[in-house]
């Protein structure tokens, strides 16, 4: 058993947590770079817990400008065992209205001007995203969202588009109806990537704003729109994260599903062909299989 620590990466519209005991902003410092911003540490329930606006307070990093790797190596650093992702997206399903929760349990990655892992030239390694999300914070997620009240969905497919700007009509139908797309947004990839890499369980909750541009009856994204529906959603999802800390409680286990033994057989580079310089930069997401 180890003792539990919630990392939340708090995404458009959820900004801080109330009711943090003994709360302070903490700045850490990672190889990556800075992260999006201090992160707000403290106890809830008797639950340690760590939070980072993934946007930085004020919102000045677009989505493409998050630095995700040193996101996730700043919460591993401070000892997060378990991280939840909170961010507004648009929806491809009628039964996924705006004000609606997802629990997210896949993904398709259309990202493309992101460094998407902490690993390269010199330490090779492939972890395997088959099942991106984690089954156990998921679980506690849905509990956490039915309890607050919010009418929340179990699983579906978040297609992380680049951005900044929102979808044409044609891209919208197609990620609908090609692809099967349930959900779209801008920033939890490669985010859910470098969470299983650094061997982090991660779950994503999915606040629905708006129906995209697919919806005949809604038209184009109206940012104006999206905003008020932003306040809602932002209030619930900070409910669901007060009700995390009694359903996970402080003391883990090993994961059921793997996410924390992820680089178990991932590292294919021989050891005497490793980077040093690399390998230092990985102390933390990798120190437990790198020795």
């Amino acid at each position: 058993m180890t003792d539990t620590m919630i990392g939340v990466i708090g995404g458009s519209g959820l900004y801080e947590i109330d009711g943090l005991q003994a709360a302070e902003w903490v700045t850490v410092e990672t190889p990556w770079g800075d992260a999006s911003d201090q992160i707000l540490t403290g106890t809830l329930d008797g639950v340690k817990m760590a939070f980072l606006p993934r946007h930085g307070r004020g919102h000045v990093h677009s989505p493409t400008e998050v630095p995700y790797r040193a996101n996730i190596d700043a919460l591993k650093r401070l000892g997060v065992t378990d991280v939840i992702s909170v961010s507004a997206c648009g929806s491809f399903r009628e039964e996924m209205a705006p004000g609606d929760f997802v629990i997210v349990d896949q993904f398709i990655d259309r990202t493309f001007a992101r460094e998407k892992s902490f690993f390269g030239t010199g330490c090779v390694a492939h972890v395997s995203a088959a099942h991106p999300t984690c089954q156990r914070l998921g679980d506690a997620c849905q509990t956490a969202a039915k309890d607050a009240g919010i009418n929340v969905h179990r699983g579906g497919t978040y297609l992380a588009m680049e951005g900044p700007q929102f979808s044409t009509v044609a891209e919208s139908k197609m990620y609908r109806e090609s692809w099967g797309a349930d959900v779209i947004g801008m920033t939890n990839m490669p985010e859910a990537k470098l969470a299983r890499e650094a061997e982090l369980c991660y779950a994503s909750v999915a606040m629905v704003t708006d129906y995209d541009s697919w919806h005949p009856g809604h038209g184009a994204v109206d940012i104006s729109a999206i905003l008020a529906t932003l306040q809602g959603n932002s209030n619930n999802g900070a409910e669901l994260i007060r009700r995390l800390p009694k359903l996970l409680g402080d003391q883990r286990a090993t994961c059921p599903h793997g996410c924390d033994r992820a680089l178990e057989y991932a590292i294919m580079t021989a050891p005497e062909k490793r980077d040093p310089a690399l390998l230092a930069k990985l102390d933390a997401v990798a120190g437990r299989v790198l020795g």
